[in-house]
């Protein structure tokens, strides 16, 4: 078996990163298309489909885009504010013909923001996922309905100029992507023993 060092994982997985640093270039309406297309196809439980989007791009829907800004916590809004679009992904908490709540709508809503991911990667674009938000705020200000749930906030752009991050930012996008290793996160038959 091969070490774990050795295990090759696909390009747009290994390549994805998040930034704060975003260059002003306008993102394509196709590409935003692409996005949500991507996300469309991903699977979900009874093929319920429960993710919804609400996107807004600072150059073609200013007042919109404000009104997402608005919903941040400083802390992102201080540098997502140069991302040229901002999108609020939305849980739908029930299933359409079940009156029960539907348990793993936040789980399939993640499976489709995957794979918006890996579609803006092999565009190259960076999308970097939030969850320092008001999700009472987004509630209100964007009209969602009941029965919804916001779940993250994401940007999305093309690189930027790291250079012009705040040094506290500019420390965070220069450090190495790393990730727990698969002893901590995998385990074979029970928690006790681990897979790796």
């Amino acid at each position: 078996m091969n070490t774990v060092e050795e295990i090759r994982i696909h390009d747009l997985i290994r390549n994805r990163r998040s930034t704060r640093a975003y260059s002003s270039k306008p993102v394509p309406a196709e590409a935003l298309t692409a996005l949500f297309e991507a996300a469309r196809w991903a699977p979900s439980t009874m093929n319920e489909q429960p993710w919804r989007f609400i996107y807004a791009d600072k150059n073609e829907n200013p007042e919109g885009y404000n009104k997402l800004l608005e919903c941040l916590f400083e802390g992102n809004s201080s540098w997502a504010q140069h991302a040229p679009v901002l999108i609020l992904t939305i849980a739908k908490k029930g299933y359409s013909t079940l009156d029960v709540d539907y348990a793993h709508a936040w789980h399939d809503v993640g499976l489709a923001t995957g794979n918006m991911l890996a579609q803006a990667t092999e565009l190259g674009l960076y999308v970097h996922l939030m969850g320092g938000f008001s999700a009472e705020k987004a509630v209100e200000l964007l009209q969602i309905p009941e029965g919804y749930q916001p779940v993250v906030m994401a940007t999305v752009g093309y690189l930027g100029d790291v250079n012009e991050l705040p040094e506290n930012l500019k420390a965070r996008e220069a450090a190495p992507r790393t990730r727990k290793p698969l002893s901590e996160l995998v385990f074979n038959g029970n928690w006790n023993n681990q897979a790796f």
